[in-house]
């Protein structure tokens, strides 16, 4: 397993970066290289403190890199020698099987669709996040990289969010079900209503319209928007998670019989934190490019590099490429069989 880690990304690079490298190498004897790309003198400094060495890392200098603020497309034509661009190379010549990035969404994207390319029948890549309900996950597709998609995209993103829930997540015929205002097919917005229409004769296991109320408790296995609003959904949700947390903590230590009640469940509050800790799922797969790319949280600590890594591995194990592309020719098949002859 051969992966390129973009060392330069994040709000915390490459310190971060660097640590969640070594704690990967230390846990996963599977992965045979594993590149830090960027600035070769900054990556070498972080990886000295650690005191940690392995054959297995080779660091891949690049001069410059994507700051957040910058324009995707742009930086990604200007800055050739940037860490993400750079990452995606080794990725296309085939000197890296996956490329893991917490830094600039946009850039990762852009890159990655500029230099792999997407898929045939696919027109825009979708970010794929995990999201905890009570006995589970499920999928929302698209969390981040298409703030604007058309009908047709989300019909895409519904497709490969069945293929990713199916095939690495091990569920049978997953649900799907498009996020919207109402559950009433006449609910939403313009896109919505076309997008209702194309996934309800797609052939998946539509379940027609899901509310955000319904998301955690009454979920399908697959949700599907637009990046925008997956984006918003996926970061409230992080900030809610958090903010309980501490008004929990502040509770239960306001009297000594809170506090005993917090120590007799504090195994329960563990498991919780757990299922809701955004480290633990690591980063996010980009679906539809020709390659695999896992996007990461800008603020990842070296626990969530390191799962960012863990994901990347397994995205290359399962190669969900294959299966994509052949669900989109099932569909274009069925939709070519039902559309009269003009």
């Amino acid at each position: 397993m051969r992966i390129a880690l973009d060392a330069m990304g994040g709000d915390f690079a490459p310190k971060n970066n660097v640590q969640g490298a070594v704690l990967a190498l230390k846990e996963y004897s599977h992965i045979e290289k594993l590149f830090l790309v960027g600035d070769a003198m900054a990556i070498g400094t972080e990886l000295k403190r650690t005191g940690y060495k392995d054959q297995r890392i080779e660091i891949f200098h690049a001069s410059e890199v994507v700051d957040m603020q910058e324009s995707a497309a742009k930086a990604v034509r200007q800055k050739k020698d940037s860490s993400i661009s750079r990452s995606v190379d080794l990725v296309k010549n085939g000197s890296a099987q996956a490329v893991v990035s917490a830094g600039h969404t946009g850039a990762a994207v852009a890159a990655s669709v500029l230099k792999m390319r997407t898929l045939k029948g696919i027109e825009r890549p979708a970010v794929a996040c995990l999201l905890p309900t009570e006995l589970g996950v499920f999928v929302v597709i698209d969390a981040g990289a298409n703030p604007d998609s058309t009908p047709e995209n989300l019909l895409q993103f519904g497709v490969m969010g069945s293929v990713f829930s199916e095939q690495v997540l091990g569920t049978k015929r997953p649900t799907v079900s498009l996020l919207s205002i109402g559950e009433e097919d006449v609910k939403g917005n313009d896109i919505t209503k076309e997008a209702f229409k194309l996934l309800k004769n797609s052939g998946l296991n539509f379940k027609g319209n899901i509310e955000g109320r319904d998301l955690y408790e009454n979920s399908s296995d697959v949700v599907v928007c637009d990046g925008f609003t997956g984006n918003v959904v996926l970061k409230t949700s992080e900030s809610i998670a958090y903010a309980i947390f501490g008004w929990l903590k502040r509770e239960l230590n306001r009297g000594l019989v809170r506090k005993i009640g917090a120590q007799l469940a504090r195994g329960a509050f563990r498991d919780i934190s757990k299922k809701t800790n955004a480290e633990e799922y690591g980063g996010m797969p980009l679906l539809g490019v020709n390659g695999v790319c896992i996007i990461a949280h800008g603020s990842s600590s070296a626990v969530a590099i390191k799962n960012a890594i863990r994901v990347a591995a397994e995205s290359v194990q399962h190669d969900l490429n294959p299966y994509i592309s052949r669900q989109l020719e099932i569909y274009n098949e069925n939709l070519a069989a039902t559309t009269p002859v003009q």
